[in-house]
């Protein structure tokens, strides 16, 4: 402890800080800890200690809610969940997906095994409940998470139908007494599912309309599926998209907006100066402090508009191009692909809905949401991100099932915003205050040229983990690196990644896990397994406790070593009186 009561860092944190500095040999390092630890309050030592630890950019500014240089050596250090304590191991095949409970007592995993786990955390982890989907002709579960008040869980997997083919399905189980309440059928079954409040869920379905050409249409489903009233509905269409060169909506997710104008932890650096005037300091040890952070790279537009010239759009030439091949005046010099992809870009541009204006939410109080999903439109890899504002009075299952009524122009619903990634989007994940959007990607060659919606370009092996302001709709940051992935475009999957207040996790091929510091935009730890990490999970009460769930079979269970030791410290110890009192009745 220092003068101040707090622990200290221990020696041998100091001796690899001081040797990666070139500051102390071997010998002499016990005298230089205690010489530092003599200055652990001297600003600029450790100031200067930890940008050249770190490999930090002396342009970033030390966490808003630091006291000093010191405390974030020791915060870094001492609550990064780095320490393996718990191995489960009742999983008998590869565990897919993990998600906590909003109060952090309870969690569920998803398995190959094809069934759903549930799991108490308080106070020590232990199996809850299991239920076994294979009577339901599920081939595997995938994906879990708990509604906003716990009491309900959705579940989704791959449905085997006739002659063995696969689609999705979404099953509700209540968390009272682990009943199934209802099932919903999602198609594709990478689309998962999600909530949108307490008690209505948003699934997809896929109708083809050609050979590359197909209708994404997402649904609101009422998760009590048995309601007997001729007036209340249990479904109702929210929106029907068309698809593009053989891609469609996947990994749906719903953001809040009404957290944007106070977030846990600003990413632009700017606004932290601005806010830090009336921004109160934290304990960074604790899961009750506000942060801050960056926007840099502009994303892409999301509105593609169309060319205005004052001449022929683009959609006037393709028009022209279909006139002159009705009459008879043009032979297309192009492949059916080709063709059925020119006609597709005409039908969409003559029957879609204009998008919504003033997409971003112009105060604090909003009660919008935003439905984000992956999507695409050059090939069927999933290479961008479309965004799609829900208005309140969408929000229920009320009204009439195919939702308001339409024009014949409006057939489809445009996106509000698209952003393009240019590469193979492996996965998306929420700030807890959903005011950022992080996404694993694999990047596709700078200047590659996409001629076949089937041939999608090589993913690079290296994962990108890019940061996407929702408020500002840019870039922030430089996209997060050090996973890695290996498996090619056809056989790519899903790797969940999860955010804390403060840190940001995800899974890999390489066999580990991964943590970065959200500020600092640096790797803090590997977590090792034994095959790939498809999964990771922050507690939302305690982000010093993390789980991984691999290919290994297990969930590994991480704490940070400031919670190990006060672990350990809670735990009782044998009195040596009562020891010894037992000894000599023995003898």
């Amino acid at each position: 402890m220092d003068a101040g009561g707090c622990p200290l860092l221990p020696d041998s944190v100091l001796y690899e800080i001081f040797l990666y500095l070139d500051h102390v040999d071997v010998l002499s390092v016990g005298l230089v800890c205690q010489q530092w630890r003599n200055v652990a309050r001297d600003e600029f030592l450790w100031k200067e200690l930890f940008y050249r630890y770190y490999r930090i950019s002396r342009d970033v500014p030390r966490h808003p809610a630091a006291v000093s240089w010191y405390d974030e050596f020791q915060r870094l250090y001492d609550t990064i969940p780095c320490v393996e304590v718990q191995a489960l191991t009742e999983h008998n095949d590869q565990v897919l997906h993990l998600s906590f409970s909003h109060s952090g007592c309870l969690f569920a995993s998803c398995s190959k095994d094809c069934t759903v786990k549930i799991w108490s955390n308080e106070p020590d982890i232990s199996l809850q409940h299991s239920s076994n989907m294979r009577p339901y002709n599920w081939s595997y579960t995938q994906f879990s998470q708990f509604n906003s008040d716990d009491s309900l869980l959705l579940v989704s997997g791959v449905f085997v139908g006739p002659h063995n083919s696969s689609s999705g399905e979404i099953a509700v189980i209540s968390m009272e007494n682990f009943t199934l309440l209802s099932r919903v059928r999602n198609k594709p079954y990478d689309v998962f599912g999600c909530w949108l409040n307490e008690t209505n869920l948003i699934s997809g379905n896929l109708h083809r309309i050609g050979r590359i050409t197909s209708c994404s249409v997402l649904w609101l489903n009422n998760a009590f599926q048995g309601i007997e009233s001729e007036n209340v509905n249990v479904v109702k269409r929210l929106f029907k998209i068309q698809n593009l060169n053989a891609s469609t909506i996947r990994t749906v997710m719903v953001a809040d907006c009404s957290r944007y104008d106070s977030p846990d932890l600003l990413l632009d650096y700017e606004e932290q100066l601005t806010a830090s005037s009336t921004c109160p300091v934290f304990d960074l040890g604790s899961d009750s402090e506000e942060e801050e952070a960056k926007p840099k790279q502009t994303a892409e537009p999301a509105v593609q508009e169309l060319p205005d010239d004052g001449g022929v759009t683009a959609g006037d030439g393709l028009q022209q191009f279909f006139d002159n091949i009705m009459e008879g005046c043009t032979t297309p010099a192009m492949t059916d692909t080709e063709l059925e992809a020119k006609v597709a870009e005409l039908f969409v541009r003559n029957r879609t809905k204009p998008p919504e204006l003033n997409l971003l939410p112009t105060d604090s109080n909003s009660k919008t949401k935003y439905l984000i999903f992956t999507t695409g439109c050059l090939t069927y890899s999933p290479h961008q991100i479309g965004i799609k504002r829900i208005l309140p009075h969408q929000m229920t299952t009320a009204g009439p099932v195919l939702g308001e009524e339409r024009r014949s122009d409006e057939f489809f619903d445009s996106l509000d915003h698209v952003i393009d990634i240019h590469g193979h989007i492996i996965g998306m994940g929420l700030s807890p205050d959903h005011r950022y959007l992080y996404v694993n990607s694999r990047a596709w060659p700078r200047d590659c040229v996409i001629s076949d919606p089937m041939q999608p370009p090589p993913i690079a092996e290296e994962i990108d983990l890019h940061v996407f302001d929702l408020k500002t709709m840019k870039e922030v940051k430089r996209a997060l690196r050090a996973h890695r992935a290996y498996t090619p475009n056809e056989e790519c999957f899903f790797i969940f990644l999860d955010v804390s207040r403060d840190f940001v996790a995800s899974g890999a091929e390489d066999r580990h896990g991964y943590i970065w510091d959200r500020h600092y935009n640096i790797c803090l730890a590997k977590l090792q397994h034994d095959n790939v990490v498809n999964s990771v999970a922050f507690s939302p009460v305690e982000q010093e406790l993390l789980l991984t769930a691999s290919d290994d079979t297990t969930i590994k269970v991480w704490r940070s070593p400031r919670a190990v030791r006060i672990q350990q410290a809670r735990r009782p110890r044998p009195r040596k009186l009562l020891f010894s009192w037992l000894m000599n009745q023995k003898s």
